[in-house]
Formats: structure tokens, sequence, C-alpha cells
């Protein structure tokens, strides 16, 4: 899963001061007029992150966020991640994930076949862990997964496809799991990997093949197979998903590849064993091209899937039972040419942020109930290189 960062907040502290400093002084990314402009009369209310997977040293964009939704680069960012990002768009979500104490980041080093952890300062700023760049045991790491101090990394590269565990340290390292790792077939091109809000299940979508894994995840850490496991999906290339956070039976997964106006989004149950079935008429339309990335808000209600060759956010109402009613559609500021990715809550639910990889910016939207309001100061800025994958806001 997702961590769910409004159940335990980060130790960011929300003070007036830090927030007329990072105004003050002057920093490496850009800032659209209209943000610059903008009087925050609030103390800053978190942070919002982005894996810039930068080529060469890879960064993390750090912004300050306010009450208001609006946000200012956080002083000093980008802050190096430690390994190598690609440059280009790794085709996967949750590249950026950060740990239920809210003291670090996980992030993938995807040029460098490595995954670095940093920790985060009151004031949000970042540093590396002393020896937090490790080996994420694979080739072209992807996708991070994350529940209490187990860590899962999905490797997408030829040669070296997996998923493989590590434990968190206290002291904000990376410990591999013996045994954990789980071989895929070459061209699987794992998109996503995740945990159920209970810890007790893992899914993970492969692309490539258009196929679904599902675990069971044991106490040791490592992963045993469901009956039947991998499924197929219910459309062509499963790319983004999430296991319901108020309910770790039900699983959702969008079908990003089943042409112009063709995508969908699944619904599954999932067993105690891991089995996966199809829930009422999954998969239910979503009417636009190409929906990738999935977010769900915190009390369960709401989905949300970001139509990357649409350049729009779909929006569903999520039954009891797990069965979609597609609300409508949000057209993103630039349309199709923002080229609409990953996507993350803010921990009140108030605001959805949206990475917007072909323009390097982050939109932000007013969220109320199941619609969505792009704020006017949208987008902001990210820094010039950054090739995004992977947002979390604290």
């Amino acid at each position: 899963m997702r961590f769910l960062t409004q159940k335990t907040p980060g130790p960011m502290a929300l003070r007036l001061a830090a927030a007329a400093a990072a105004l003050a002084v002057p920093v490496t990314l850009a800032v659209p007029a209209s943000a610059s402009a903008l009087d925050h009369s609030s103390a800053v209310a978190g942070h919002v992150y982005v894996n810039d997977n930068t080529a060469g040293t890879n960064t993390i964009a750090a912004f300050d966020r306010y009450a208001d939704g609006t946000m200012t680069p956080e002083t000093g960012s980008p802050f190096a991640a430690g390994g190598a990002g690609t440059g280009s768009g790794l085709a996967s979500q949750d590249a950026l994930q950060i740990s239920p104490d809210g003291r670090s980041l996980i992030a993938v080093d995807a040029g460098s076949n490595q995954v670095s952890v940093l920790r985060i300062s009151g004031d949000g700023s970042l540093r590396l862990v002393p020896d937090g760049v490790v080996s994420s045991g694979g080739v072209l790491p992807v996708s991070v997964a994350i529940h209490d101090n187990l860590v899962y990394v999905a490797n997408a590269g030829h040669g070296g496809s997996n998923y493989t565990g590590f434990r968190l340290r206290d002291d904000g390292r990376l410990r591999p799991i013996a045994g954990s790792t789980v071989a895929l077939p070459d061209g699987s091109q794992p998109g996503d990997v995740l945990f159920s809000a209970d810890g007790t299940k893992l899914a993970g979508t492969r692309i490539g093949t258009s196929l679904i894994d599902s675990f069971t995840v044991g106490d040791d850490g490592r992963l045993a197979a469901a009956p039947g496991s991998p499924f197929p999906g219910q459309g062509l290339g499963p790319f983004g998903s999430e296991f319901r956070p108020t309910n770790p039976d039900q699983l959702f997964v969008s079908n990003a590849h089943n042409g112009a106006n063709g995508g969908t989004v699944s619904a599954f149950r999932d067993a105690a064993d891991g089995t996966l079935t199809s829930i009422g008429s999954s998969p239910f339309a979503d009417l636009q091209t190409a929906p990738c990335w999935v977010e769900i808000s915190h009390d369960g209600r709401f989905l949300f899937t970001t139509n990357t060759g649409s350049g729009s956010i779909s929006r569903y109402l999520i039954a009891p039972g797990g069965a979609l009613t597609l609300l409508g559609t949000t057209p993103v500021r630039g349309g199709g040419t923002v080229a609409v990715t990953d996507e993350r809550l803010s921990p009140d639910g108030r605001y959805l942020f949206v990475v917007e990889s072909n323009t390097g910016t982050v939109g932000v939207f007013a969220v109320h109930r199941g619609d969505l309001t792009e704020l006017a100061s949208s987008p902001a800025s990210l820094p010039a290189g950054a090739a995004p994958a992977g947002i979390v806001a604290s």
C-alpha cells in the first residue's frame, strides 16, 4: 500500500518563521509568477516531495505546502538522493515512499540500480542517511512499498526483474531480507508494488504481460504466492493499483493500454490466501486514454485515476462492496500535453497533488468529496532536468 500519512503525521514543525525563511531564501527551483506572488497568511501545513529521477545524481524536489493548497520550494531543494536517475520516465507508480513514522523518504535510483533513504528534518529539508544507498536487488528499480519497517522494491530491468524485500532499520538503513526475492520473467515490466493496509498482502502489476501478482506476507517478511497467481488482468497493461484504505480485501487496478478512450479500472476481492476474484461488473469504464495512476480517498469512498493520454483525472464513487460508479472527469490545465502521472492526496484529504511529467510541474487540485478543482496557483515547477517519478505528501 501507499503509506497513509494522515494516520501517523511526520515530525515536520508548523512554524510561521520557517515558512517566512523558506520564502526569503533563494532556491534553485523556478517558481511560477502566480505562486511567487502569493501572500501566505498561515504556517506551513506540511510538505510535498517528488522523485526527480534526474540523470546522473538523482534528486528529490521538496515543497512547503500551506493550508490553502499552495506550495513554495523548500530551502535547499532539490536534495541529492545519492544514486542516479535515468533522466526519462519510469512508467511506474510509487517510486517514492515515506516511512510510517514520517522520518524517512525511500526513493528508487533507477539509473544506478539502487534505493536511497533520506531523513526528513523538522523544517522539511532532507539529508541522505549515512550508508543510506543500497542495491535494489535487481535491475531498474521502479516502485517501492512499505508497511511498518518492511519494504519491497519492484525491479523492472532485463536480467534482474523481481520483487525484493528489505527491513528499514531504526538508523534509516535498509537491510536486505535473505530469501525474499521473487524473480519475474524478462519483459514483465512491473509497474507497481503495494501492501494492503494491514500488511498481510502484497500485490504487483506486470504492465508488459498484463498480469497481476498476489502474495500473502509472512511474519519473516517473505512472500507466498497466492493460489493461481499471477492472475490475468482485465485489460491491457494493468498499471497503477491501490488497496482500499478502509478494506484490505479490495484491490483496484487501472488498465492503461486499451487504446484511445478505452481505459478501464478493475476491482478485485482479495481473499485471505491472496486469491483475486472480480467484483461486480468489473472492469469499469473510464472513457479516457491511458488511465495509469490510482489514488483512493482516505475514507475509502472515492477513487481518482490520472489519464496520461487524455490529460484528465477520472473520479469514481466506490460502493461498500467495491463496485465503481464513474462520477466524471476533470481536465488538467494544459490537457494531454502535460502527461499527468503519479498522484497523492494530502494527509487531510483536502488536496490532490499530481505530477505532470512532460512539463516538469506538479498540479494541485482542491478535493470536495468526489469533485476536483485545480487551484489558480497550479502548477508548481520542478527543478530543471527532472523526469519526475513518484510523489508523497506529509
